[in-house]
């Protein structure tokens, strides 16, 4: 991976982290997810990465996406 990729999230569950970078994306943050899962037995992370100039800001988007789901 290029360097200055922040991991932003880490999660058992495929299905949040792709949400989670789509998110991002429609707000113009580039992010890539990475599954680190086991692909037979289901155990293991999935994380998103996002470049460090834009970690701030989706840590911010994330705060407000989950503050809005509760």
């Amino acid at each position: 991976m290029e360097k200055h990729w922040i991991k932003l999230l880490t999660t058992t569950n495929p299905f949040q982290a792709e949400i989670t970078k789509q998110m991002l994306e429609e707000h113009g943050v580039p992010a890539i997810v990475i599954n680190k899962q086991d692909s037979s037995y289901r155990f293991g992370q999935v994380e998103v990465y996002v470049h460090e100039s834009d970690e701030a800001f989706a840590q911010r988007l994330i705060a407000e996406n989950e503050s809005e789901d509760n």
